[in-house]
């Protein structure tokens, strides 16, 4: 069974930081691209972050860069998400996903609808 199980959201002042936690098993690690994706309240899911299986390239959010990276540990078949500088504007549900497969497009490493599994999302607000 394919899960992907976050940790390691919670309360914290702007300007803070948080490391996030994408746990995965049931598939291959290393054959699968990882992204994080938020939602805020009333606004639709925005890709934040990604990791190409294929090379380990990196992607981001123009909204994130300079401040979260992302990283993995595949001997723990995890994925990481290092937020730094915590601004009022990144309070969402966080949630990982999984898409196997090669992506040909830079922009589709931040499409949600390229991405075949997902997490149940970990809760990060950031008070000003």
């Amino acid at each position: 069974e394919v899960q992907l199980v976050e940790s390691g959201g919670g309360l914290v002042q702007a300007g803070g930081s948080l490391r996030l936690s994408c746990k995965t098993s049931g598939f291959g690690f290393d054959d699968y691209n990882i992204g994080w994706f938020r939602r805020a309240p009333g606004k639709e899911r925005e890709g934040v972050s990604s990791i190409s299986s294929s090379d380990g390239s990196t992607y981001y959010a123009d909204s994130v860069k300079g401040r979260f990276t992302i990283s993995t540990d595949n001997a723990k078949s995890t994925v990481y998400l290092q937020m730094n500088v915590l601004k009022p504007e990144d309070t969402a549900v966080y949630y990982c996903a999984a898409h196997k497969g090669r992506l040909l497009h830079s922009r589709l490493f931040l499409s949600a609808f390229v991405y075949d599994y997902w997490g149940h999302g970990t809760q990060v607000t950031v008070s000003s």
